[in-house]
């Protein structure tokens, strides 16, 4: 039988309070691309650390082409020929690539960088992986720039690649390139990992798949013998109802209506580009678009957070006063901002304090000071209507899961019945449980009547929810149609800025 490539024994590892490996087993042979699948906390990203060598275990067993290690540092885990992708790339941004590709490498300034281009060059050219190798990386886009990483691994021979979550700032045609390199590393005798949180993914890229759930292994299974719904019901560790279809929704007239809207950065830069565009009541407007295409000054600039320098927003026929956050509250806006920690919660606070934030002022809550015992009824049902999972209502919301921050946030911005929701990267690092749990939120919420404006990468996503799809590229709206006319190929290419449609559904 073939020795595999990478082996994982009895693999634990605890931090205060938290045991994040539990006698964890993972089996990875040469010429596979194997998915690490997992709820989050599930100990994926710690498992990962540990093969990396940023951790060491606190007991088990690591084996590398049938060889026992012991890595305690990153650099013993590099000379044994593993290497890592992470999400946040490691490239220094004013450097060439060649430059990129040499930090790092023995030699120093005696480096022959033009032996190295060329030595780039060829990998580029066997892999497939197309990028400049006198380029700087400032100027290429996010797919180039995830290539490079993967040529700086390629070309310190590295013969196990770790991926996380190498999708997420993808167009569609950039992840199939991607798939294809990966299959072709596995062809040529290298182990791929990678962990990601999409079904679709995992059935389009793998091979072998190896599911944890609480700090353990739940299964590993062949991708051939498996589907998407026997793999989220390993992760979780029940059956998932699935989404509810899309009810019928009555449309009403523009609830949110936006025009010639121009907007800057925080560099002063436009980053939104006379955008106009509407959202009924009872509809999901979803714009798709790699992040960094001004999505985040688009929202902000809606939700009040940033002034504009030109157009118009009405709510229900009321224009609003640009950079107002709380005319924006009293128009009858809710928010769901991308950092939901950072921006749409106190951190310290608790859940009582966090759901009275936007609330306080009403006539209620009582006319001069605050009836509290009215304050922390209504937050206990809010909790548990929304099915919110905290130690205590006075504890810091810093303390919970990504899932329940999110269920949270959400719970106060539709109590306040809002005619506009504005939904940016809603189900971002959420694992397929919570994801499920803001899928039927936000549909509930269209079918009794509210506008939705959805910002999201994930063009699942965008097409399970969605009435109509915009798609934003540097700052401008490339093109708008209904869901149903909407196909992923011209909508990878208007991500990408390569095609055109005329706006308008």
């Amino acid at each position: 039988m073939q020795t595999p490539l990478v082996e994982m024994k009895g693999i634990s590892k605890s931090f205060p309070g938290v045991v994040a490996n539990d006698d964890v087993n993972l089996v990875v042979h040469a010429g596979e691309v194997h998915a690490l699948l997992g709820e989050n906390g599930a100990g994926k990203s710690t498992l990962m650390s540990i093969l990396t060598g940023l951790y060491r275990p606190d007991k088990g067993e690591i084996y590398i082409d049938g060889r026992k290690v012991n890595f305690r540092s990153p650099r013993d885990a590099i000379t044994s020929g593993i290497g890592m992708v992470h999400q946040h790339f490691r490239l220094v941004a004013p450097f060439t690539v060649t430059e990129n590709v040499a930090l790092g490498l023995k030699g120093g300034l005696r480096l022959n960088l033009n032996k190295l281009a060329q030595e780039i060059e060829d990998i580029s050219n066997d892999y497939g992986l197309e990028v400049d190798p006198k380029a700087r990386i400032w100027q290429l886009s996010v797919g180039e720039q995830q290539r490079v990483e993967i040529i700086k691994l390629l070309y310190r021979q590295a013969k196990v690649l770790i991926l996380d979550e190498p999708t997420a700032v993808l167009t569609p045609q950039e992840a199939r390139d991607l798939y294809l390199t990966l299959k072709q590393m596995a062809v040529r005798g290298c182990a791929v990992i990678f962990i990601t949180h999409k079904m679709q993914e995992v059935m389009e890229a793998a091979d072998t798949i190896t599911i944890l759930r609480a700090g353990k292994t739940v299964a590993t299974v062949e991708k051939s013998e498996t589907n998407e719904e026997e793999l989220a019901r390993l992760m979780v560790g029940r059956e998932l109802a699935g989404i509810m279809d899309k009810p019928k929704a009555k449309k009403g007239d523009n609830a949110l209506e936006i025009k010639n809207l121009e907007v800057l950065n925080d560099k002063g830069l436009p980053a939104v580009k006379g955008i106009s565009l509407s959202v009924t009541s009872g509809e999901i407007l979803g714009i798709a678009g790699v992040a960094g295409n001004g999505q985040r000054e688009l929202a902000e600039a809606i939700a009040g957070l940033r002034t504009y320098q030109k157009g118009t927003i009405t709510v229900e026929g009321k224009k609003l006063v640009k950079g107002n956050p709380l005319e924006v509250i009293n128009a009858g806006i809710g928010y769901v901002p991308e950092d939901r920690l950072g921006t749409g919660l106190v951190p310290n606070l608790g859940a009582v304090d966090n759901l009275i934030l936007k609330e306080y002022r009403r006539p209620r809550w009582g006319k001069t000071l605050i009836n509290n015992r009215a304050v922390r009824l209504w937050a206990r049902k809010l909790v548990e209507s929304f099915d919110v999972k905290m130690a205590e209502l006075d504890a810091p919301v810093k303390m919970m899961s990504g899932g329940n921050l999110q269920k949270l946030l959400l719970a106060r911005e539709i109590s306040a019945k809002p005619s506009v929701l504005v939904a940016v990267y809603p189900t971002r690092g959420l694992d397929v449980g919570a994801t499920e749990t803001v899928y039927r939120l936000l549909l509930e919420q269209r079918s009794k009547g509210m506008a939705i404006l959805l910002i999201s990468e994930d063009l699942e996503e965008i097409f399970r929810l969605s009435d109509r799809i915009a798609v934003m590229y540097e700052g401008k709206l490339m093109g708008l149609m209904d869901t149903k006319n909407a196909g992923v190929e011209d909508l990878g290419m208007m991500m990408a800025g390569v095609k055109r449609m005329g706006v308008g559904a």
